[in-house]
């Protein structure tokens, strides 16, 4: 498996940045794809699919939110030969109501389920729990530096999972016997409240952050206000719904199932990000 080349979708993204880096790390043969990649990959131009597979025997692959392409994609890639599959999914595809039936991403993770499930070659699941890295590349960043993050989360909590733990049990199951047919839930060793997380960056960082709770139609209108679309902000709120509803709080096992040790903990995280919030 080691001697053949690995193909890694969402190569730019917060997991697959990091798988291709650990990858890479290896020495292993790896190709990065991404629409400014060579060969390149759109995920929406299936004329770009068969270069990037071309070779392929193992993929971490990262679907594309609202979309519903990861099953053509993984037939084509059985289809030239594709032997493994690494499918990152999200937590809750197998809760009932943990995503409302309007929820894009959700529809796209079910049905990627069962596209490799039903492939016919080996494939492993990850479902990771909210990233932290949310914090501290992603959609809180902006907020945090701003001082103020308002979401309608209520006092919910939430088992954060650091991004390097999803790359690394992502690089166990492409690169290692012992993770075919199995689902791994990923999240970290507790959970903590927005109002909590953002308690552990101003400690850290010594800025004023706090979190504001809002109600699902107060978020709407201010992002709306602010520009954005509607259906976007419904889907955002809806996206932190689950967190609202006490469906997030647990604590899960793949982490230490996969990599046979804990998970990082959310202050680790911070104490190693802290320089993303001083600007």
């Amino acid at each position: 498996m080691n001697k053949q080349t690995i193909l890694v979708t969402g190569a730019t993204g917060r997991t697959g940045s990091r798988v291709l880096t650990l990858l890479r790390r290896r020495g292993l043969l790896v190709r990065a794809a991404s629409r400014a990649g060579e060969p390149r990959f759109d995920w929406l131009d299936r004329a770009t699919w068969d270069a990037a597979l071309d070779g392929v025997k193992t993929v971490y692959l990262v679907p594309l939110d609202g979309e519903l392409l990861t099953r053509p994609f993984v037939e084509r890639a059985v289809e030239l030969g594709v032997e493994r599959v690494v499918l990152l999914s999200g937590r809750g595809v197998d809760v009932p109501g943990y995503s409302g039936e309007a929820n894009i991403a959700g529809a796209t993770h079910i049905d990627g389920e069962s596209a490799v499930r039903d492939s016919g070659v080996a494939w492993t699941i990850l479902r990771p729990a909210w990233f932290a890295q949310n914090f501290s590349e992603g959609v809180f960043l902006d907020a945090v530096l701003a001082g103020e993050l308002r979401l309608p989360a209520g006092d919910g909590a939430v088992s954060f999972v650091d991004a390097d733990d999803i790359a690394a049990v992502a690089v166990a199951a492409l690169t290692e016997g012992g993770h075919d047919g199995r689902t791994y839930e990923l999240s970290g060793p507790r959970a903590l409240t927005v109002a909590q997380a953002v308690a552990e960056i101003s400690a850290v960082t010594g800025r004023d952050i706090r979190y504001v709770p809002l109600s699902p139609e107060d978020f709407v209108a201010e992002l709306t206000a602010g520009g954005a679309a509607a259906e976007e902000a419904a889907d955002f709120a809806e996206a932190v719904s689950p967190i609202r509803r006490g469906m997030d709080r647990h604590v899960s096992d793949g982490v230490t199932r996969a990599l046979g040790r804990r998970p990082r903990d959310f202050t680790d995280f911070v104490k190693a990000s802290a320089r993303a919030w001083h600007g």
